[in-house]
């Protein structure tokens, strides 16, 4: 089992990068290819899909992405050819919020994500996702996070600032970017 490959892209087609690292070319479906910077080194969070006729790698940029395609795969009916679309078109902010909304109109505008299909991602992962994505997405800020909550800041705008944070600095010099990007 793989975690992330780490090399330089030396191809992006239309569903799919090729990472060289060590010599060895990795052939990835990715759900955005062109996220990824041509002849440049990237860290590919993978997943290897198994199955008896196939033996496969699925790329993403973030853990975040990962762990999401993983809980998809899971629900009864989806597979990965299914989840790498909603992937490419969604966010996965939004994919969770329509789970957890039971916005079924939302996960119906995806290929190959009917009535049946949408119902059942919303029945097997409703309440499930949030959690979890959100211990992800924190890690290293935890104090921060619970800060600015402290503060009466939501999750959601917390998040969307975490990536643009800088985890060696200290805590109250993370708390006064937070506000500044928060009161943007």
């Amino acid at each position: 089992m793989y975690s992330y490959i780490k090399g330089i892209v030396t191809e992006t087609e239309a569903n799919y990068i090729v990472i060289e690292t060590g010599g060895v070319g990795y052939f990835i479906f990715v759900p955005n290819p062109f996220a990824f910077t041509l002849n440049e080194e990237a860290k590919v969070y993978v997943y290897n899909h198994i199955r008896e006729d196939e033996n496969s790698l699925y790329g993403f940029k973030t853990k975040e992405e990962k762990e999401l395609f993983l809980k998809l795969l899971n629900v009864k009916g989806v597979g990965p050819k299914l989840v790498m679309p909603m992937l490419a078109t969604g966010s996965v902010n939004g994919i969770i919020d329509a789970i957890d909304r039971e916005n079924i109109l939302y996960l119906k505008k995806f290929p190959k994500v009917g009535d049946k299909v949408a119902r059942q991602i919303i029945l097997d992962l409703k309440g499930k996702l949030a959690q979890s994505t959100t211990d992800i997405m924190t890690g290293g800020f935890e104090e921060l996070v619970s800060v600015l909550e402290g503060l009466g800041y939501k999750t959601n705008d917390i998040k969307k600032i975490l990536p643009n944070m800088d985890s060696n600095k200290e805590i109250e010099s993370q708390v006064k970017d937070a506000l500044k990007l928060l009161l943007k």
